[in-house]
């Protein structure tokens, strides 16, 4: 999965950037409390992207 579309359905979804670091970036959905970091990669494997949503409590893309 291309990063842009995983950035796409996480905003879509209500998360929200935190902070970025080094290589990842930090996403925090407010509705549930919960953060995941994801990481700044141009392709994040599918299992990646998944684990990813199920962290912040979000439908699988």
């Amino acid at each position: 999965m291309r990063q842009q579309a995983l950035l796409r359905h996480l905003r879509v979804h209500g998360c929200v950037l935190m902070r970025e670091d080094g290589r990842h970036s930090w996403w925090h959905n407010p509705g549930l409390n919960t953060y995941s970091s994801v990481p700044r990669h141009t392709d994040i494997d599918d299992n990646l992207a998944r684990k990813i949503c199920k962290d912040v409590g979000i439908p699988n893309p």
